[in-house]
C-alpha cells in the first residue's frame, strides 16, 4: 500500500512536467509547415521509398493522355529542337560529355534538370553544354561561338555585369602581386576591406572564409558558443548552404538533430521561439521572401503547374521586425544570410532594404569581386572565439585560404567601385525599374495568350505557369535555342545583373516570348480543360505505387 502511495505521489509530481513537455512538443509541431519541406524526418523517409522509373518514348510524349495529333506535334517539335542543338552546340556538348565521365557535379546537374521520369530520354537527344569561353556585358559565349543573354547570374555572383568583375579581378591582382600567395600574414588591403564592411553591415567585427557555406557555419557556431544553447532555427524551404545542420531533409545523409525548421512568416513560429530555451540562433535568407515555405524552385521538381511565387516587401519587412523583437526578448542571435542577396537589393544589403538590423550577417559570392569568399560580420560580443577567464574554452575556426591576398585585392576593388556614382545610379529606383520590367513581360505573355507569368524580388525572378501541364520544364530548352542562358535549375530562377539596359531587356522579352510561342505551337501546353494539377499529382502517385509494390 505504501509503495503504491509513493508511486502515485511520484506520478503526480511528474505529471505537470509531462504535460508541459507535451505542450512544447505540440507547439513545435504547429510551428512546422504542413508539407514535406517543413518536416525533414518525414521527407527523408518518403525519399527513400520513392521508386525510380522512367517513360519510354511513347510515355515521354504522352504522359498526359493528349490526342494523337498533339503527340505528333510534340514529337516533331522535339526532334526539330534536337537537330538545332546538334547543329549549334556540337563542341560544347562534346566537351561536356567527355568531362561528365569524371566530374560528379556534371553528372548530378545533368540528371536533375527535369523530372526524373523524363530525364534519360531527354539527355539522349537534347545535348547542350556546360562550358563557356567568354563573357561580356550581359552576355556569355559558348565553345561554338553562340552568344546568349545571361539569365543565370553565375549563381548570384554577377550583380553588376561581367566586365565589372573581370576588372576587379585584374586590377585587384595587380595591387597584391608583390605579396603573392602568402598565407597567414595579411595584405594591408584587408584593413581597408574590414572598415568598409563595418560601415556597410553596421556591425563591429569581421571574419573571412572561403565560401558562403563556411561563413554560415561559423556564424551558427559562434552563436552556439556565446549563448550556450544547442539548436538553430531555419525557415521552411530556405537554403543556407549544403552542410548538414541547415539541410536537414532530402540531400543530407544524416539527420540534423539540433535544427528546427519552422513556418516562415507565421505566428506559430514566433510562439516556438518565445517558449523554447534551447534556441541559439535564427537564420534568415531574405531570398525566401519570393517563395515563403517552399524550396528553391527548380525544373527538376516541376511536375505540374502548382509552382507559386510572389513578393510583398511591406509584409516581409513587418515579419522581420517581429522576428527581431522576439529574438531580443529571448536572447536569440538573429543571423541574416545575405550570401545570395547581399549588394543586390541595396547598397547596404537586405538589412538596409528591409530596415532591420541583424546580430550577425554573412556575405559571399559578389563581395569577392569575382573570386571565392565568405564573410561574417557580427557584434563584438558574438565574434570573440575565446573566453578571458577560461583559456581552454575556445571556439576554433580557421581556413587555409581565408584572407587570401588575391581575394582581398579583388574585394577592395569591388568595395571601392560600389561607392562610385555610376554604380550608385544603378540602385536609384531599382525596385520601380525591375517591377515595371516584370509587369512588361507579364503583359506580353497575356497579349500572346501564353500560360506564363513571372514573379520577382528585384532582379531575381521565377516563372510560374497558369495552365495545368506536365511539360513546363521543356521551356528551358526552347529558351536556350533562342539564345538565353539559364542556370541548371532552369526556369525556376532568372538572375539579371543590374547593368541590363532597357534595350537589353527588351531583347530578352522578345526571345522569351518567341521560345514560349514555339513551345506552345509544338503542343507541350495542350489542355482539354479537364486536366488539373491535382489529377497530375494523383497520376504520378499511382505510377509510383505501381512501381514500388507491383514491379
Amino acid at each position: 500500500m505504501e509503495d503504491a502511495l509513493v508511486l502515485a505521489g511520484l506520478g503526480a509530481l511528474a505529471l505537470p512536467g509531462l504535460v508541459l513537455k507535451a505542450k512544447r512538443r505540440l507547439e513545435l509541431s504547429r510551428g512546422k509547415h504542413p508539407s514535406l519541406t517543413g518536416h525533414a524526418k518525414m521527407s527523408r523517409r518518403v525519399a527513400k521509398l520513392l521508386p525510380f522509373y522512367e517513360y519510354d518514348e511513347t510515355g515521354f510524349f504522352n504522359s498526359d493522355d493528349a490526342p494523337a495529333e498533339v503527340v505528333a506535334r510534340r514529337r516533331e517539335g522535339f526532334f526539330r529542337l534536337a537537330g538545332t542543338y546538334q547543329q549549334r552546340f556540337a563542341a560544347s556538348a562534346a566537351l561536356t560529355a567527355e568531362a561528365q565521365e569524371a566530374v560528379s557535379d556534371l553528372q548530378f546537374t545533368s540528371a536533375y534538370r527535369v523530372p526524373f521520369q523524363y530525364s534519360r530520354f531527354l539527355r539522349q537527344h537534347l545535348k547542350g553544354g556546360a562550358f563557356l569561353k567568354a563573357s561580356s556585358g550581359v552576355t556569355v559565349t559558348d565553345l561554338d561561338g553562340n552568344v546568349f543573354y545571361d539569365l543565370g547570374g553565375a549563381y548570384g555572383v554577377n550583380v553588376f555585369g561581367y566586365d565589372f568583375y573581370k576588372e576587379c579581378m585584374a586590377l585587384g591582382s595587380e595591387r597584391v602581386e608583390a605579396l603573392g600567395p602568402v598565407l597567414g600574414a595579411y595584405h594591408p588591403l584587408l584593413a581597408y576591406n574590414v572598415k568598409r564592411l563595418q560601415a556597410i553591415s553596421g556591425l563591429d567585427e569581421v571574419s573571412f572564409h572561403m565560401s558562403g557555406t563556411e561563413a554560415v557555419m561559423q556564424a551558427v557556431r559562434l552563436a552556439r558558443y556565446h549563448t550556450g544553447r544547442t539548436h538553430l532555427v531555419r525557415f521552411c524551404g530556405a537554403y543556407h548552404g549544403w552542410w548538414g545542420e541547415v539541410q536537414p531533409g532530402v540531400g543530407n545523409p544524416t539527420a540534423a538533430n539540433q535544427t528546427y525548421t519552422l513556418k516562415d512568416m507565421h505566428a506559430d513560429a514566433l510562439r516556438v521561439l518565445r517558449r523554447r530555451k534551447d534556441i541559439a540562433c535564427v537564420l534568415v535568407n531574405p531570398l525566401q521572401a519570393l517563395h515563403p515555405n517552399a524550396s528553391a524552385p527548380g525544373d527538376s521538381s516541376l511536375v505540374d503547374s502548382s509552382r507559386r511565387a510572389g513578393f510583398d516587401r511591406a509584409a516581409y519587412s513587418a515579419w522581420l521586425r517581429e522576428l527581431r523583437q522576439v529574438c531580443d526578448e529571448r536572447g536569440i542571435v538573429l543571423i541574416f544570410d545575405e550570401v545570395f542577396v547581399g549588394f543586390r537589393l541595396a547598397a547596404g544589403g537586405a538589412q538596409a532594404y528591409f530596415g532591420v538590423q541583424a546580430d550577425m550577417v554573412t556575405y559571399g559570392k559578389t563581395l569577392g569581386g569575382g573570386l571565392p569568399v565568405g564573410v561574417v560580420c557580427g557584434k563584438r560580443n558574438l565574434m570573440k572565439r575565446y573566453r578571458d577567464d577560461r583559456p581552454a574554452d575556445i571556439c576554433f575556426a580557421r581556413g587555409t585560404f581565408n584572407s587570401h591576398p588575391w581575394v582581398m585585392g579583388a574585394m577592395a576593388e569591388f568595395l571601392e567601385r560600389i561607392e562610385s556614382p555610376e554604380v550608385r545610379a544603378l540602385y536609384d529606383g531599382l525596385d520601380t525599374r525591375w517591377n515595371a520590367r516584370a509587369a512588361c513581360m507579364n503583359a506580353r505573355f497575356e497579349e500572346a495568350g501564353l500560360p506564363l507569368r513571372v514573379a520577382n524580388l528585384s532582379t531575381i525572378w521565377t516563372v510560374t505557369f497558369t495552365r495545368p501541364g506536365r511539360y513546363n520544364w521543356m521551356l528551358q530548352y526552347y529558351m536556350r535555342a533562342e539564345g538565353l542562358a539559364l542556370s541548371w535549375v532552369g526556369s525556376g530562377r532568372f538572375i539579371f545583373s543590374l547593368n541590363y539596359t532597357d534595350a537589353n531587356f527588351a531583347e530578352v522579352v522578345e526571345r522569351v516570348v518567341a521560345a514560349a510561342r514555339q513551345m506552345d505551337a509544338d503542343g507541350w501546353w495542350w489542355s482539354d480543360g479537364r486536366l488539373t494539377d491535382k489529377a497530375i499529382r494523383r497520376r504520378i502517385l499511382k505510377e509510383m505505387l505501381v512501381h514500388r509494390f507491383l514491379k
